[in-house]
């Protein structure tokens, strides 16, 4: 596979910056938001937001992790059984602003079963959704993002990924293509 890098650290870096500043333009000192990211990539997306996010206000901020695992309307089809990853939402979320957290958007069905496992937990004023990186021409369901770190243009077959200095050593956006024989 070719490997075209999307965002090199320092772009990483700035992105993730620029979020913080649209969530706290949106969501003032986050008294009645939270954050949620979805297991298991959107919770390094929100660790990163909520250090960046606390060093900026002051102040703790609420996050969560939620697992989506049978909410996923293709867990049944797999080959090998999946395991599930741990959800953590020790708040409530009534009446709360909810943002919604994952690295790639790329069909929206992580999405949709990420709403259907909040709603689990109660009723929100109000959720939106963060995402690191849009693949925007890839929706197989009517989802948007209301904060994107950057859209990328991709086709089907190839894919992105968001390498973490905690686990890959390195913060950085990967586009992965196919090689094709000519």
């Amino acid at each position: 596979m070719e490997k075209q890098v999307i965002l090199n650290t320092r772009h990483f870096e700035l992105t993730l910056n620029r979020l913080c500043y649209q969530l706290i333009e949106n969501h003032h000192d986050f008294s009645s938001t939270v954050l949620i990211g979805l297991q298991p990539r959107g919770i390094n997306v929100v660790a990163r937001l909520k250090h960046q996010l606390e060093e900026i206000l002051g102040h703790a901020i609420t996050c969560g992790n939620l697992d989506i695992t049978f909410y996923r309307d293709d867990f049944r089809r797999r080959e090998r059984p999946i395991i599930p990853s741990v959800t953590n939402i020790d708040f409530d979320i009534e009446n709360k602003k909810v943002v919604l957290v994952d690295d790639v958007l790329f069909t929206g069905r992580t999405i949709r079963a990420g709403l259907d496992a909040l709603l689990a937990f109660g009723r929100p004023q109000k959720v939106e959704l963060l995402t690191l990186i849009d693949r925007r021409f890839s929706r197989d369901l009517p989802i948007q993002a209301d904060y994107v770190g950057k859209m990328v243009d991709t086709l089907h077959a190839e894919r992105v990924s968001v390498e973490w200095k905690e686990i890959e050593g390195e913060d950085k956006v990967v586009l992965y293509t196919p090689e094709t024989d000519e």
